[in-house]
């Protein structure tokens, strides 16, 4: 083999490699990773019918893709109820106290349960709600962040009644993935709020 024809290979294989070098690297750039994804949740129609059962002081409108179930047990807890979402995995805890001279107590009460997730939430938002024809005053909370509850609230006539509710769903806390839904559940506390009358 002569001379000439080594130099020849050895440019020959030098120019392979230049381009091959060239086309690795043009390939290179910057990787960005994706945000994580999650499932899309196809959310259901809804109307709203009342709850007004006898016996119970307090009557509200909510969403008929949920059924509230009575607490029943102690007479403590007897007009305690959940408002439970099967489809959706989620439940609305709510608990009434009869106010008798307590008032603050069961306010401050019901405030220092909310701001326990201070921990984990990154804020928290307050709605007061006033409708002095129904005697009804509430606040609205939001929860920003991964907390346990993003939505809680409480209704009471400042005299007699006290209602408290709380939004948990039956999964890890994680506001990206259930924010649609919690969303759309807020609705229903709304509504609830709006229709609450006592009795």
């Amino acid at each position: 083999m002569s001379i000439k024809h080594t130099i020849m290979s050895i440019i020959k294989k030098g120019t392979y490699l230049a381009g091959f070098l060239f086309l690795f690297l043009s390939g290179c750039s910057e990787y960005t990773p994706k945000p994580r994804g999650y499932f899309r949740i196809d959310l259901p129609e809804k109307t709203y019918q009342t709850y007004n059962e006898p016996g119970y002081p307090y009557s509200f409108e909510y969403a008929n893709i949920a059924k509230v179930v009575p607490k029943g047990g102690s007479r403590r807890d007897s007009f305690w109820i959940d408002i439970v979402y099967p489809q959706l995995n989620a439940r609305i805890y709510g608990s009434y106290k009869k106010i008798d001279g307590n008032f603050r107590e069961v306010s401050e009460d019901s405030r220092t349960f909310v701001y326990k997730h201070t921990i984990k939430a990154d804020a928290i938002t307050e709605q007061p709600y006033m409708n002095d024809e129904r005697k009804v005053y509430g606040i609205l909370y939001e929860l920003k962040g991964n907390t346990a509850s993003g939505i809680q609230f409480i209704l009471t006539d400042s005299t007699n009644h006290f209602f408290r509710g709380a939004l948990y769903f039956n999964s890890s806390p994680n506001k990206d993935s259930i924010a649609p839904v919690s969303a759309f559940i807020r609705e229903d506390i709304i509504r609830l709020v709006e229709s609450f009358e006592w009795k």
